[in-house]
């Protein structure tokens, strides 16, 4: 069997191109290459990055899988007006030697269009090296694709800082159904296209339905199974034609002072540092407003600077954005667990700044400010500082600030698939008895913690310990759940948002706890899992295990959920009893407590605008015969089609109440002083002409009359009694014409 060592030695490595199409055109614009070993176990490219890690000649086969990929497009004629797409291995960025591949590109027989493929995966770990390899790049004159967009929250945090030519979408945007995840990406993605005129393409295209999905998505391109399976050269049957990149962008600001990002001309001001302090600490709460698509970049001068407050607030950061990093001379890597950190040198600019940026899909914000190095009192040091929302500005200050962090291990990335670059470093399957000598073994057997180990060097990083505690929480016996993936206990029901938290914290090397609703054994019975899992680093320390521990919370679960069902109906009994206390439960309608309310609270808006305000009180003429003759239930039936009837004739801003019987009292505010009795009388005409449309009632045709009063503010008096009065008057008097013209009983 031929070794990893002698693969890469003597070039044993060699791609399958996969066709990428213009989905308007159905030309082929594209290929990309995927690495491929020699026959047998590590033909595969996740066993042969593996190996090579395990073997320490990573750089070695990612140089010759790239190499190996512009050899085969050369000899495949894949050149211009087709483009390559190509990976570049996380682990190994600051040494890619892309150069080299320059010779490769300038000896074909026509032009090699290239565009490099990263992954947010390497951003996350190690932000310096990979920005660095973006500009590395793009000095070649290639573009960049950014990868499995959608696959990780932190794909949509750190796009607007890569600035990708292309953006592809991870395969499961059109092969699951839409949902508020899928939303939530793409909302993220077209707004970034939009603005840098990036293209979008679809991966995971195998039949018209994903097709369909993948149009209505906004891509552009598709890649899938449905145009063509990787092959040794070019797909049969295509058209060929040129892929239209957008513009290079401009140069990022890699290795620059933040403050010297602003635009020239921005206006500056001078400040004290107390003010800067409540500045900050508003750009941290509108990160969080944000979430899990922003990042937070900041810097503090000194250690001293980052308090136990500060602590406290990044803390928060760190678990609810996506991505943060703190910088100041004599921080350590991590000042907090999942805050990535860097230690500045003295004579960095970026010591003498104070910055925080805040940057996601939709919100961009940077406090700029400069230490004018006054003597005195720290907090009445003076800054010269601008607060900018300028998104080029923001997003070239926070690559200043990434670029200066340190790296960290490189991790498994969840669900890495075959025929892509995983992330992970491989080790070996180790047999439960290896992971630990016999008396710890002795003593996690013993313990009531349900104790798992998964191993993040296989694919599908699948358990490879699992104590007895564990059976009896699952429900399965050890030597059923080694070697898979712990994710057969959960269900359809288990919240999403707990997972994609757990698989961030694992991506990025952290600790993480969740509450997980599971399922036990083969009856699938639910059960509540407080899971805490902790990562379990080597001598170079990187990440090659997972530690979980398991306990059952059903009980406290239940109960909180208990108790806040009981919460929600109090809640509900309490709105309830409001409602009635300010509604009529025939009608719907206000009450006369609560229209009082409202014209106490209407005149003096009055007052103050110089508006006028009028009340309707309108009284139904014929309504006690009808409820004399027809029954009370026939009465009630008459008052809710009457309220209905008003209702459907005012304004958006008008109360209809009813204050009792069969009397009605209408509001109408914001009137015009000069016009306002006049408009009030013709609302009255209106609501006399819809009250009195017969309708049929019991199976008889009714018609019913009303007289109205009419009051108006200021003229007939300042407060509700005063203007009810008038209008409760001036209402019998026009019954009592009415009356006179035409007696009517009621």
């Amino acid at each position: 069997m031929t070794g990893i060592h002698e693969i890469v030695t003597i070039g044993a490595v060699h791609s399958a191109f996969q066709p990428i199409v213009d989905l308007d055109s159905g030309a082929v614009v594209a290929y990309e290459a995927l690495a491929r070993g020699p026959e047998g176990p590590l033909q595969r490219p996740d066993a042969l990055f593996a190996a090579a890690r395990e073997a320490g000649c990573l750089a070695e086969l990612d140089e010759a899988c790239r190499a190996a990929a512009f050899r085969g497009a050369v000899e495949q004629g894949l050149l211009a007006p087709l483009t390559l797409f190509v990976n570049v291995e996380p682990e190994v960025l600051d040494s890619a030697p892309l150069a080299d591949l320059l010779a490769i590109a300038e000896g074909a027989p026509g032009e090699l269009r290239v565009v490099m493929e990263i992954t947010e995966r390497a951003l996350a770990s190690r932000p310096a090296e990979l920005l660095r390899t973006v500009e590395r790049v793009r000095e070649l004159g290639w573009a960049v694709a950014l990868d499995d967009v959608g696959a990780d929250v932190l794909s949509l945090a750190f796009m607007p800082l890569l600035r990708p030519d292309v953006v592809k979408l991870d395969l499961r945007l059109v092969q699951e159904r839409p949902g508020p995840a899928i939303a939530e990406i793409m909302n993220a993605v077209n707004a970034y296209a939009e603005r840098s005129g990036a293209l979008v393409l679809a991966e995971g295209i195998e039949d018209e339905q994903h097709l369909r999905m993948a149009r209505a998505l906004g891509a552009r391109l598709g890649q899938g199974w449905m145009f063509g399976r990787p092959g040794p050269g070019a797909a049969p049957g295509y058209e060929v034609a040129r892929l239209a990149l957008p513009p290079a962008p401009a140069r990022t600001g890699i290795d620059e002072s933040p403050f010297g990002c602003l635009p020239a001309g921005t206006p500056l001001r001078r400040s004290p540092k107390s003010l800067l302090v409540e500045l900050s600490k508003q750009l941290e709460r509108e990160a969080l407003r944000v979430g899990e698509t922003c990042v937070v970049a900041a810097t503090f001068q000194e250690a001293r600077h980052f308090t136990p407050a500060t602590t406290l607030r990044y803390r928060d950061l760190v678990e609810r954005t996506g991505f943060v990093c703190a910088l100041g001379e004599d921080l350590p890597p991590e000042p907090v667990p999942g805050l990535r950190g860097a230690a500045l040198s003295p004579t960095d600019p970026v010591r003498g700044e104070w910055d925080v940026t805040v940057i996601g899909p939709h919100f961009a914000a940077a406090l700029l400010a400069r230490d004018l190095g006054d003597d005195g009192p720290d907090s009445r040091r003076t800054f010269e500082y601008a607060l900018t929302y300028d998104r080029e500005a923001v997003a070239a200050a926070t690559v200043a600030l990434m670029s200066r962090v340190v790296p960290r291990p490189i991790v498994a990335a969840p669900g890495s698939a075959a025929g892509t670059v995983p992330a992970a470093a491989a080790v070996p399957a180790a047999p439960a008895a290896a992971t630990g000598d016999a008396l710890l073994h002795l003593a996690l057997d013993a313990t009531t913690s349900g104790v798992t180990i998964a191993d993040l060097g296989r694919p599908d990083q699948p358990l490879v310990y699992a104590n007895a505690a564990f059976e009896r929480l699952s429900g399965f016996r050890a030597e059923e759940v080694l070697g898979r993936n712990c994710r057969f206990l959960q269900g359809p029901d288990t919240d999403p948002g707990a997972l994609a938290r757990i698989r961030e914290a694992i991506t990025a090397g952290r600790e993480v706890r969740e509450v997980l609703l599971n399922h036990r054994g083969p009856e699938r019975t639910p059960w509540w899992n407080e899971v805490h899992l902790s990562p379990v680093v080597d001598e170079t320390g990187t990440v090659r295990r997972y530690i979980g521990v398991q306990h059952d919370v059903t009980a406290r679960v239940e109960a909180e959920r208990a108790l806040a069902a009981e919460r929600e109906r109090a809640r509900s009994y309490l709105a309830r009893v409001e409602a009635l206390a300010h509604r009529d439960p025939l009608t719907g309608l206000a009450n006369r407590r609560r229209v009082q309310e409202h014209v106490e609270s209407a005149l003096l808006e009055a007052r103050v605008s110089g508006t006028s305000l009028a009340l309707l009180f309108l009284d139904l003429d014929g309504f006690k015969a009808v409820n004399d003759r027809l029954g009370h239930a026939a009465g009630d039936e008459l008052l809710a089609v009457t309220a209905q009837r008003l209702a459907g004739r005012l304004r958006h801003g008008d109360l209809l109440a009813r204050l009792g019987g069969d009397e009605f009292l209408v509001v109408l505010p914001h009137l015009a002083p000069a016009t306002a009795r006049a408009e009030a009388q013709r609302v009255a005409g209106q609501l006399a002409a819809a009250v009195t449309a017969p309708l049929l009632l019991r199976g008889e045709r009714v018609a019913v009359g009303t007289s109205t009063g009419v009051s108006v503010h200021p003229e007939d008096g300042c407060d509700f009694r005063e203007l009810l009065h008038r209008a409760d008057t001036r209402m019998y008097g026009e019954k009592r014409a009415h009356r006179a013209a035409a007696p009517v009983a009621g």
